[in-house]
């Protein structure tokens, strides 16, 4: 099993910028991918970002140029970098994990409890 713990979240004008944390423990050499995706309150999620262990990125349209995905091995912790946050940007971003063909599927086997993120024009 892994476990992932978001941090970061908060509440900023459009414009700033915020830091997601996401620490991971348990067996997290089963993962071969790690991400983001957020979930507006009321809508369909959408995954941000996926970042396999070979380091291959893929991006949502919707955030390239503005959000950053990287990670320290060394701590077990993947970050998201959000600058230039908009208010459709507002939504509950979770942290994932996934195994094998669960990564491409973006069906991923573990997920953090989340940390919201509000974008206030």
């Amino acid at each position: 099993q892994v476990q992932l713990v978001e941090s970061g979240g908060g509440s900023v004008q459009a414009g700033g910028s915020l830091r997601l944390s996401c620490a991971a423990s348990g067996y997290t050499s089963l993962a071969d991918c790690m991400g983001w995706f957020r979930q507006p309150a009321g809508k369909a999620r959408e995954v941000v970002v996926v970042i396999y262990n070979d380091g291959r990125t893929y991006y949502a349209d919707s955030v390239k140029g503005r959000f950053t995905v990287s990670r320290d091995n060394t701590k077990n912790t993947l970050y998201l970098q959000m600058n230039n946050l908009k208010p459709e940007d507002t939504a509950m971003y979770y942290c994932v994990a996934g195994r094998g063909l669960r990564c491409p599927a973006y069906d991923f086997n573990y997920r953090g409890r989340g940390t919201q993120v509000t974008v206030s024009s």
